[in-house]
């Protein structure tokens, strides 16, 4: 993976390109998180540890998002709630995920580039890309700072709510986390809407974090 599509998008004059991505569509549990990443052509030494973040590991992933964290243009995030997946929609949130972190760059891009095929009718050229976080690297950067930082997230609500897991299975549908459900039942991060996790029962909105740089 390398910035030539990028590139050739900086030729047709586009120079703040912008990839987004998001992370925890699927998890029971806690928010869904959209990255947003611009990066910087001339500083590329670390553009090679760049991959879709379904495919990077532990300190790989961390080594990448520390990289990008200090070597982009800029990044932001933007979160939907667990409250906001329940009352809109898993599809409607992560419009509202990718529209917050769109908006929260402290710089303007004027492409952006996403594989999630609901148009967003971003104000600014778009173009969407199937499969977009293991071709294009902006997108691929942009999921690793969602996972990332959804990740930590789920660390801090494990703080929380100790009795689920959290910090092991980050909100996924695993046994253990089944487990915990049926033992002490749905805590206010849970998604009611999900399986198995209906009928649902009142909830409380852990708030809707966001991050900028």
């Amino acid at each position: 993976m390398d910035y030539s599509y990028e590139q050739n998008l900086i030729t047709r004059g586009f120079h703040f390109i912008c990839g987004i991505d998001e992370a925890g569509r699927g998890p029971l549990a806690g928010p869904l998180v959209a990255g947003a990443v611009i990066l910087d052509p001339t500083k590329n030494d670390f553009f090679d540890l760049i991959n879709d973040s379904k495919l990077l590991k532990g300190a790989k992933r961390l080594k990448a998002y520390e990289q990008i964290v200090h070597g982009a243009r800029c990044w932001a995030v933007g979160v939907a709630s667990s409250y906001e997946i329940d009352k809109h929609g898993l599809s409607f949130a992560n419009k509202i995920a990718m529209k917050r972190a769109w908006k929260h760059l402290p710089i303007k891009p004027n492409y952006i580039l996403s594989d999630y095929m609901a148009k967003l009718y971003f104000e600014t050229s778009f173009e969407l890309i199937i499969d977009g976080d293991a071709k294009i690297i902006s997108v691929a950067a942009a999921s690793i700072i969602a996972k990332v930082f959804r990740d930590r997230m789920m660390e801090a609500f494990h703080r929380r709510y100790p009795d689920y897991g959290f910090d092991q299975h980050k909100g996924y549908g695993t046994k253990l986390h089944l487990a915990r459900i049926a033992r002490f039942g749905p805590c206010d991060i849970h998604r009611r809407s999900f399986a198995p996790l209906k009928p649902k029962l009142p909830w409380k909105d852990e708030g809707e974090s966001m991050r900028r740089h």
